[in-house]
C-alpha cells in the first residue's frame, strides 16, 4: 500500500484509472514515465495524461526532478507524481520542480511520519513559483 504526500499531508492513493507505459495508455489512464525517458520526443503521446508518475529508485537519483521541470516547461498541466525514494527533506525540491505529490511506501512513511513532512510543506515559497502555475 502506498501513501500519497501532498501539501495537505498524508493520504491514500485516490487515482483509480491505473498506469501504462508512455503511448500505451487508454484515455484517462496515467503514465509511468521512466526516469531516463526522452521527454521531448514522448511529450506528444503523454501530454493529455491526467497523471504522470516518475520513479525515484533512490533518494540520491535526482533525474526525476529534471524530468518534472522539463514536462512543466513543455506545457504539461496534469498531475505529476514522484514515486519511490523521496525523503521528507526533498519534498520542497519536488514541489519546486513541478511535482504535485509524492508516493511513498508504508515503510518510509513509518520511518518519516507525517510530522516530519509538515514543516517542509508549510514552506510554500518554491511552490508559488512552479512552472505549472
Amino acid at each position: 500500500m502506498s501513501v500519497i504526500v501532498t501539501d495537505a499531508g498524508f493520504g491514500p492513493d485516490t487515482f483509480e484509472a491505473g498506469f501504462a507505459a508512455p503511448g500505451e495508455q487508454a484515455p484517462g489512464q496515467g503514465v509511468d514515465l521512466p526516469n531516463d525517458a526522452d521527454v521531448a520526443s514522448l511529450y506528444p503521446a503523454i501530454a493529455e495524461a491526467p497523471l504522470i508518475r516518475i520513479p525515484f529508485p533512490s533518494s540520491a537519483d535526482g533525474r526525476g526532478f529534471s524530468i518534472a521541470s522539463r514536462l512543466r516547461d513543455l506545457g504539461y498541466r496534469g498531475r505529476l507524481r514522484a514515486q519511490g525514494h523521496v525523503i521528507a527533506e526533498q519534498y520542497r525540491k519536488a514541489r519546486g520542480s513541478g511535482f504535485d505529490e509524492v508516493e511513498i511506501d508504508e515503510a518510509l512513511a513509518a520511518r518519516q511520519p507525517e510530522p516530519q513532512w509538515t514543516p517542509v510543506q508549510s514552506l510554500r515559497y518554491q511552490s508559488l513559483f512552479r512552472r505549472s502555475a
